[in-house]
C-alpha cells in the first residue's frame, strides 16, 4: 500500500509500505521518482531520471512541507 500524502502540480507524494524505520518520503511524476529523507534532515536519497532542475523544486517543496510529512508518517506508521 502507498498512500498518497500530497499532491503537488504534477507530483505525488507518498510512502511505501515500512520498507525503512528511518523517516522518508517518495516522489513520483511523469519525469521520473525520488526519494527523500526527513532525518535527521531533508535530503536526497535517491533518484530516477530527474533533471537536477526538476530535484531542487522538489526538495523545496519537501522543506516547505516536512512538518506535515513528519506527522502524517508518525500517524500511518504509529510512531
Amino acid at each position: 500500500m502507498s498512500p498518497t500524502i500530497l499532491r503537488i502540480g504534477p507530483y505525488r507524494f507518498f510512502f511505501n509500505s515500512r520498507e525503512e524505520i528511518r523517516q522518508h518520503i517518495h516522489v513520483s511524476c511523469p519525469a521520473g521518482m525520488a526519494k527523500f529523507w526527513l532525518e535527521p534532515i531533508v535530503s536526497l536519497a535517491s533518484h530516477y531520471r530527474l533533471s537536477p532542475r526538476e530535484l531542487k523544486q522538489i526538495e523545496k517543496i519537501v522543506r516547505e512541507k516536512e512538518d506535515e510529512f513528519k506527522s502524517a508518517w508518525n500517524q500511518h506508521f504509529g510512531q
